[in-house]
């Protein structure tokens, strides 16, 4: 008996859907182009022009990143298209921690099976994520996993390059005594410690997703779970320009929460204290504190608690670059301040 010749759609993969999943996403990445982006999408290759009389002394900054499983609630909800957001903040907002300019991302989305209309959506939201940070959607990759990942999985990562012009780079040599401690404000959880929060709101609270994120909130628990990070790659870069020289170092605050990762930015001569009163903490992480029980020594491990970026700032610019940034849109407060000692940070009530 002769066997039926077999097509790659049997073992699982749709090339026609693939065809059609680019179509589906070619407006989406091109509403992202910016200057020095040559070419469109198709190639093997995406191709970008450094502006060498901008950046004469060129160095490439690159950071790679993913959602983690903040993608668990999109997939539960359905609600696919902002998730590409965070996918874009992880990897711009950490590119200006050197003092560089995010250029462009390149996606990597892998799923079980595809689906164009759901590819798009996450795709949309990768490129309103760019369209904020001002960052071209160079190019990208879509796989199709139907063997090995379960039916409806799927992950996402980026990958960012910037641009410093050397004399401009920030390094925790910078800071001294007496700087200040600006905070830029986060309503919701970004993209870090999903696994914790999923763990106590879903598994053990059992709070549906679909209800009140607490009592008496206006917003789901989806709401409150899915909100985009904000993304703040463009107002610092603003303010690297306009306030040069002052900004001594930038932390982004992700995965291991403030003092962690204020850490990093600082040399081994400087302790900072951040105040904990100085900023306001989001009733989602009231909620997973009280729920867990979670110690409060462990949520400030595992969660920003209300602050997405912290900006260490020489103490005469820093209500003029406090100001500026809220003008620009964002949340800005003075949360601490640095003081000698031994690279260490303080979280104070």
């Amino acid at each position: 008996m002769t066997e039926q010749p077999v097509t790659y759609a049997q073992a699982g993969v749709n090339i026609e859907a693939g065809d059609a999943a680019v179509a589906a996403i070619g407006d989406a990445v091109a509403s992202t182009r910016r200057p020095g982006v040559l070419g469109g999408i198709g190639g093997f290759g995406g191709l970008f022009e450094l502006d060498l009389e901008r950046y004469p002394h060129p160095v490439l900054v690159a950071s790679t990143d993913g959602v983690g499983t903040k993608l668990a609630v999109a997939k539960a909800t359905g609600r696919l298209s902002t998730v590409g957001i965070d996918l874009v903040a992880m990897c711009v907002d950490d590119l200006v921690c050197c003092g560089a300019e995010p250029l462009f991302l390149l996606d990597y989305v892998a799923v079980a099976q595809l689906e164009p209309a759901e590819l798009a959506q996450l795709v949309e939201g990768i490129a309103e994520g760019c369209r904020q940070a001002n960052v071209a959607l160079l190019g990208g990759e879509t796989a199709e996993h139907a063997d090995t990942m379960a039916k409806g999985d799927f992950d996402l990562a980026g990958f960012a390059v910037g641009v410093l012009n050397r004399p401009d780079r920030l390094d925790p040599a910078m800071v001294s005594p007496g700087d200040v401690l600006i905070g830029l404000g986060s309503p919701g959880l970004r993209s870090n410690g999903y696994t914790l929060a999923r763990h106590v709101l879903l598994e053990r609270a059992g709070l549906p997703l679909d209800g009140p994120a607490w009592e008496g909130a206006e917003t789901s628990l989806a709401d409150e779970l899915l909100r985009p990070s904000v993304i703040y790659s463009p107002a610092v870069v603003t303010l690297l320009g306009e306030h040069r020289g002052a900004i001594h170092a930038v932390a982004h605050i992700t995965g291991g929460g403030i003092a962690q990762n204020l850490a990093r930015v600082l040399p081994p001569t400087i302790d900072a204290t951040v105040e904990r009163a100085s900023f306001p903490t989001p009733q989602l992480f009231t909620e997973i504190q009280r729920l867990g029980p979670v110690e409060p020594e462990e949520m400030a491990r595992v969660f920003n608690l209300g602050l997405g970026m912290v900006v260490v700032v020489a103490a005469d610019e820093a209500e003029a670059v406090r100001a500026r940034f809220c003008q620009l849109g964002l949340s800005a407060m003075v949360v601490g301040s640095c003081r000698a000692g031994t690279g260490h940070v303080e979280l104070a009530p």
